[in-house]
């Protein structure tokens, strides 16, 4: 006869229940999980105590879990084209922008208040470049 505290020594490796369940599982242990569940389902005999841990109901929890990851995987297909969608749009705006900012400088000119009301510098505002005096070598 197993005592319970062999019992209970034996299992000390087994986790019961997670600690934290907001947190995704390791693949390799969801994985493991899998496994242990193809297992349990040709073990004769099998009759848990506890309806939550019956071979149908963890079939049942097996498929919302497969149906739920594909859900998962089409939403995350579907943010993605969306913010390739949305990408490319900011990019053909600002390719416009910058095109009209050439426009307003072609018709207006450079020097023009029009210019300038769209964020860039006129030409008058710039500082006039200044030339350096080379000092004479002494003999």
């Amino acid at each position: 006869m197993i005592t319970p505290f062999i019992f209970l020594a034996g299992n000390l490796n087994q986790k019961t229940m997670a600690k934290d369940q907001t947190k995704r599982l390791n693949p390799k242990e969801l994985q493991n999980d899998i496994i242990s569940n193809d297992a349990l389902k040709s073990i004769a005999g099998y009759a848990p105590l506890n309806p939550l841990y019956t071979v149908t109901n963890l079939t049942t929890l097996y498929s919302a879990m497969i149906s739920a990851q594909a859900t998962e995987t089409q939403a995350d297909a579907i943010v993605r084209a969306a913010r390739d969608k949305a990408t490319a749009a900011e990019w053909n705006f600002h390719n416009a922008v910058l095109g009209s900012k050439d426009q307003v400088k072609a018709q207006f000119g450079k020097d023009s208040n029009e210019l300038q009301s769209i964020g860039l510098k006129k030409s008058s505002e710039y500082k006039r470049p200044t030339t350096k005096v080379k000092s004479s070598a002494t003999k």
